[in-house]
């Protein structure tokens, strides 16, 4: 969660690493890199607004948060995503409010992360390191254990607690041992 200016700047820092993006600021066409940085704007300006002109430069950035994520098909909340976001590609990715998603997860189009059906709150907790592949569907009160690679289509409706497994199908079921270490972004060991 962004509660200062520095940590604004750390996940702005992350996020465009992740991405691997090039350049200071994104280029007109850099939708996806453009959208993640409004999302951060909007999140900073939401948990630290403290006077008048921060509530102006909240609409502001809500305004073109939600621009953009017409434009690319994305609905994420803010708070919900950890540093290091990663999406892949321009076309749908819903994601529930109060599902909580770590740091260095790369997402891919058509992914949804969803309640349990009759529940508002009951929604994925997934760790760091996760891959989730094209449409994958995340529902319920379920927890993700970090560097987990969630395969394209899977249908994952129950926990995995053990860290850096595959896991596939319908419903979601363990099918390998490799885990998420090749298809997610990890910061340089210090």
């Amino acid at each position: 969660m962004i509660k200062n200016k520095q940590d604004l700047q750390l996940f702005l820092a992350e996020d465009k690493k992740a991405l691997g993006a090039k350049g200071k600021r994104p280029r007109l066409h850099d939708y996806i890199w453009r959208y993640e940085r409004a999302l951060r704007y909007y999140e900073y300006y939401c948990n630290c607004a403290k006077g008048a002109p921060d509530k102006l430069f909240r609409w502001v950035a809500k305004q073109r948060l939600m621009r953009l994520g017409m434009k690319c098909g994305f609905s994420i909340p803010v708070n919900v995503a950890g540093k290091g976001l990663n999406i892949a590609h321009i076309g749908t990715i819903i994601i529930n409010r109060h599902a909580r998603i770590g740091d260095y997860c790369r997402m891919h189009v058509g992914v949804n992360i969803g309640t349990e059906a009759g529940f508002d709150d009951r929604a994925p907790q997934i760790g760091n390191f996760v891959y989730i592949g094209p449409g994958a569907k995340l529902f319920g009160g379920i927890t993700i254990a970090d560097d987990i690679a969630i395969g394209a289509n899977a249908v994952v409706n129950k926990s995995f607690t053990e860290a850096g497994k595959s896991i596939g199908g319908i419903p979601a079921k363990v099918i390998s041992d490799k885990g998420s270490r090749n298809l997610v972004y990890h910061p340089p060991e210090k």
